[in-house]
């Protein structure tokens, strides 16, 4: 095993040295197994981290300069490539960042890494709920040969850590998910029906959820036309100002305790979705930190 690059989110001059000196604890996840279709999203922290070096530090809505929260990245993460071990050091190790009521942000990684990620969240607020921003329900009971798979995630918070939680951006789902949710009468926000000109659904959103938040972003949640770089790309998704504002509201009404992005993709040719990705991040540390 290769040790990983150390890239401190937006660069050494922000970085602080010190974990014990920090509000947010950036904790990079390097893991990948057994991806649905497109690969790549193993080495989405590298290529996230690298892009956040070429970001401007003052938020421009809020004007905050979003270097001053105090922002440490801790040592790159590499687990094994055994899921249900992989979950188990990705919870030890988010645990430890958790310390003291640091915000901890994880970059991922395929969309596995939630179950640990949140597993070590509950562990420290046992009332937290889960925000899902994806294309994909995620609630197969076991994928590819795992039940710690990406495709299993709120199905292990739901059945296994029984966490509430409210899924954003939904739009493709096989069968068996359909008739999970169905026997557990939850109601997924899908996304033919987030109208792009009325962000009244957000009310509806910011309801569902309790007191405390933990924020799961998957990449694929963003139309594809915003962020191409992805393992599963699906049409028709959210667009970058309907994101951002649904974390602002989270933000300003919920207590985000934690939050992560994963399934980012390298696209040979483009930083676009590197750089989207990056950019995303500075929104959650203005809005929910």
């Amino acid at each position: 095993m290769t040790q990983k690059p150390f890239i401190p989110f937006g660069g050494e001059a922000i970085h602080a040295r010190s974990i014990e000196d920090a509000r947010v604890v950036v904790l990079p996840v390097y893991y990948e197994v057994a991806p649905s279709f497109g690969s790549g999203a193993g080495q989405g922290p590298y290529h996230l981290l690298n892009a956040s070096y070429e970001l401007e530090c003052l938020d421009e809505e809020t004007l905050v300069d979003w270097r001053k929260l105090g922002i440490h990245t801790a040592a790159a993460l590499e687990p094994v490539k055994i899921p249900e071990r992989a979950v188990g050091e990705i919870e030890n190790a988010a645990g430890r960042c958790l310390e003291n009521d640091r915000f901890l942000f994880s970059v991922g990684g395929d969309h596995a890494i939630t179950i640990g990620l949140a597993r070590a969240a509950a562990a420290r607020y046992p009332d937290v709920g889960v925000l899902q921003i994806d294309a994909h329900l995620d609630l197969r009971d076991s994928w590819n040969g795992s039940r710690c798979n990406h495709a299993c995630v709120m199905r292990r918070i739901g059945d296994d850590l029984k966490l509430p939680f409210v899924q954003v951006g939904i739009r493709s789902f096989c069968p068996e998910e359909y008739d999970y949710i169905k026997a557990h009468h939850l109601y997924p926000f899908y996304a033919h029906n987030l109208n792009p000109a009325d962000d009244s659904w957000m009310d509806d959103v910011v309801y569902a959820l309790p007191e405390n938040v933990y924020l799961s972003l998957d990449l694929d949640g963003l139309d594809p036309a915003v962020l191409p770089g992805t393992g599963t790309p699906v049409p028709g998704g959210m667009n970058f100002r309907q994101v951002v504002e649904l974390i602002r509201r989270v933000g300003n009404e919920k207590n985000v305790v934690a939050a992560d992005i994963n399934e980012l993709a390298k696209v040979e040719g483009s930083v676009v979705s590197e750089f989207t990705a990056a950019k995303l991040a500075t929104k959650v540390f203005v809005h929910c930190v």
